[in-house]
């Protein structure tokens, strides 16, 4: 994650804010009083919202876990040629 002055972010504060936009990288701006805070487009906030939901959540997790032993040991569910073409052909 990329670092600047608060000083530095007050001075290019529209090259900053479309850095952080087009890039999808938080920035951390930093202050002498120690108080720094981190500038994110609010795509990449609402996603990090998700994450965190899902990662708090024991039963999505629980289901997660169950979903990855099936697919690596291949027991999940395999469709039949048919159900493909219908699901893939519009």
């Amino acid at each position: 994650m990329d670092s600047i002055s608060v000083k530095k972010f007050r001075d290019n504060l529209k090259s900053v804010v479309e850095l952080v936009s087009n890039r999808h990288e938080p920035v951390k701006v930093t202050r002498r009083s120690g108080q720094d805070f981190i500038v994110m487009s609010a795509e990449d906030w609402e996603r990090e919202q998700e994450t965190l939901y899902v990662l708090q959540n024991s039963d999505l997790m629980q289901q997660i876990a169950v979903s990855l032993s099936s697919h690596n040991s291949q027991a999940g569910y395999h469709p039949t040629q048919e159900q493909i073409h219908e699901i893939t052909s519009i």
